[in-house]
Formats: structure tokens, C-alpha cells, sequence
């Protein structure tokens, strides 16, 4: 059982498919039977979330089945063994098919795709949008207006396991669900931002390691507002004409660069000084070349900061990956007040050149 797995769905677990009584599960637990059986229900009412379902369904296949009344015979338990060892294939062969396992995935899986999927789903009028038999779930953003945006992809087993957490929710399953981000989520990306600034800070190992459990309600800073970054709400501006300040294109040029940006730091350069690059000669490939993973998206951001040089890619990097509010953009890099979002809209400009140069591999990596 992956150590994530909430106590509420282990409970449910060892009930249903091993068949512990509440009353053996409470006095294991030190509770009171009550409130077992009342954990119990929480996870049987959310069995109408397909992806809660489907995760409940795939671990309960990992759990062996035992007799809580007395010892098996021989036969009664190779019977069960045998069971369980079916069952537990099939469950195998349909992961296959739809796209990993729920139970394989690890708490540092979690921990770092749930930081970039929940910062999405917490922009305004963001999704996640679960087809049933895909193996991907993809976040969507859109205000009603145009089309919708979409912003990152996960691995279908990794929104399940979120699901499970209580991260994300569905008002209305169906084929094609749409969840939302939850105050549950909400506290554990607060909780995975702070964990991450105190690691740029150098204070992660005088910190405790990070548990994302729904109990944990510690005091946190955060440096900027997880709801929105500040592109999106300078995209909402509009001239004297009602055009837009920043286009859609634009908007788009800078979510790509953050996306390169937020997978190049889930490799082990976590703490690279970005600004750093930026006076030195050479431009790196913008392409990415051959390199995979995080070292390419790293390679890609430099090429892309490269390309539009000191002053737009200072402004770039703050507001877009950083997720700096102009203000303080302006504050630090000693410029007049309210000249800093001309020079970040010149800076897109440029940077959407750069990616239309790429062609293909200009394009969102989702």
C-alpha cells in the first residue's frame, strides 16, 4: 500500500476487502467504533466519483483477502490466493490500458506532479477533464469567452490518487468528467509552495519532511497569490478601444515558457540562479537538442531567455515563471512605476516569436 493512501481509505480498505470488523479496526486504531464506521461511509459516498472508484477499486486488488474468524485450511486458502491472484491480473491488464496503476505511483510522484497540477487548477476558470479509457487528464482554462486553454497533462494514476486525497472533486461524472480544485487541495499546494520556497531558501533541512495529509493545518507565507499569476490578470485588461492588452497568442507564448520552467525544476537543479546566464555569452539550444527530461525544458528556457536578452528576459522570468507581480518587478529592477507591463508585453511579443521560429517544438509539451 503506497505510504500517501489517506487512513480513511485504509480503513475502507480492510474492511471491504479483507473483512476486518469496526469493531477490530477500532480497537487497532485506538478509536471508537463510531467513528471507524463513519470514516468507513465518507469513502463508500464518494464511490460515485468514477476516478475515486476506479483508485478504491485497483488498491483493493492489492490487498490479500484473510479469514479474521480463524486460521485457514490448505485449500480454502489457495482458493483465495488463487482469487486474488486473478482478480489482481485483470486489475494489471486494465492499467495497462487505461495508463498506469494507482497503486504504483510513490509519494515523491505525487508530491511533485500535484504541486504543478494544482497550481493550474487554481487559476481562475481552470479544469481537469477526465475522459473515461484515457490515459491522460488535461487542465483546462477558459473565461466563456474564447477557447479554452489548455495549461498541463497527468498521468491518468496520478489524478487518481489525487482524487483519492480529496484534492480535486466532480459535481457531475460522466464520460467526460471535470474536476475542480478543493480547499483540501488548496491547503496542500499552500503547504507544497511553502516547502518549496524554504528549499530555495536553504531552510529545507531544518524543516520537517513534507507530508501532504489533509490533518496538516501548519502557518505559512506565501510570497504570491496561488489563485492567478500575474499575466493572467494583466490579460484581462483591456485598451480604450476594449481590445485586450495582452492578446491570447501572447498569453500562450508565456504559459509555454512557464512550462518549460516548471518542468526543468523537477529535476535535481532545483536551486539554479536563472539570472545568471542571462550576461553570459552563448544561447544554449533552443530546441532542447538531445537532451530529455528536465534537462531539456532547461535548455529550452535558456534558449528562450537568451533570445530576448537582459531587461525582457529579467521581466519575463520574474512575472512569468517566478510569478512576480509588476510592482514588484518594477521595485527591484529600479524602473518607473507602471512601465513594466509595456516592457513585459514587448518581452512576449518577442518570446512568441522566438516559438513561432521553433515550429512544432515551439508548441505547448501537452
Amino acid at each position: 500500500m503506497p505510504s500517501w493512501v489517506p487512513h480513511g481509505a485504509r480503513l475502507y480498505l480492510a474492511h471491504t476487502e479483507q473483512g476486518s470488523s469496526i469493531r477490530a479496526l477500532a480497537r487497532q486504531t485506538g478509536c471508537h467504533a463510531s467513528t471507524i464506521l463513519r470514516r468507513i461511509r465518507q469513502f463508500e459516498t464518494r464511490r460515485d466519483d468514477p476516478m475515486v472508484d476506479e483508485a478504491l477499486r485497483r488498491l483493493g486488488c492489492r490487498v490479500a483477502a484473510r479469514d479474521e474468524t480463524g486460521p485457514l485450511d490448505q485449500e480454502t486458502a489457495m482458493t483465495a490466493q488463487t482469487k486474488f491472484d486473478h482478480k489482481d491480473s485483470r486489475t494489471a491488464q486494465a492499467s495497462e490500458e487505461v495508463g498506469g496503476d494507482v497503486a504504483g505511483v510513490t509519494e515523491a510522484q505525487l508530491t511533485a506532479e500535484a504541486g504543478r497540477i494544482l497550481r493550474r487548477l487554481a487559476e481562475p476558470g481552470a479544469v481537469l477533464a477526465v475522459a473515461a479509457q484515457m490515459e491522460k487528464a488535461v487542465v483546462v482554462r477558459g473565461d466563456g469567452a474564447a477557447d479554452p486553454t489548455r495549461t498541463a497533462v497527468v498521468d491518468r494514476a496520478v489524478a487518481e490518487a489525487m482524487a483519492l486525497k480529496g484534492w480535486i472533486a466532480c459535481d457531475a461524472p460522466g464520460r467526460l468528467a471535470r474536476y475542480h480544485i478543493t480547499k483540501a487541495g488548496r491547503a496542500a499546494l499552500g503547504c507544497l509552495l511553502a516547502e518549496a520556497e524554504n528549499r530555495a531558501s536553504g531552510f529545507a533541512d531544518a524543516q520537517a519532511p513534507f507530508s501532504a495529509r489533509e490533518e496538516v493545518s501548519a502557518p505559512r507565507r506565501v510570497r504570491y497569490s496561488a489563485n492567478e499569476s500575474p499575466l493572467l490578470a494583466l490579460a484581462r485588461r483591456r485598451d480604450r478601444d476594449g481590445t485586450r492588452f495582452i492578446p491570447e497568442d501572447l498569453v500562450r507564448a508565456g504559459e509555454r515558457l512557464r512550462e518549460d520552467f516548471e518542468l526543468s525544476q523537477m529535476g535535481p537543479r532545483v536551486t539554479q540562479d536563472w539570472s545568471r546566464f542571462l550576461t553570459t555569452a552563448g544561447g544554449g539550444d533552443p530546441a532542447g537538442g538531445h537532451a530529455r527530461g528536465f534537462e531539456a525544458a532547461r535548455r529550452r528556457v535558456e534558449g528562450a531567455l537568451h533570445d530576448l536578452g537582459p531587461g525582457l528576459g529579467d521581466i519575463a522570468l520574474r512575472c512569468c515563471c517566478h510569478l512576480e507581480g509588476l510592482e514588484k518587478a518594477e521595485r527591484r529592477m529600479g524602473w518607473s512605476a507602471r512601465s513594466g507591463k509595456i516592457v513585459l508585453r514587448i518581452a512576449l511579443q518577442r518570446l512568441k516569436r522566438h516559438y513561432d521560429s521553433l515550429g512544432e517544438a515551439g508548441g505547448m509539451i501537452g
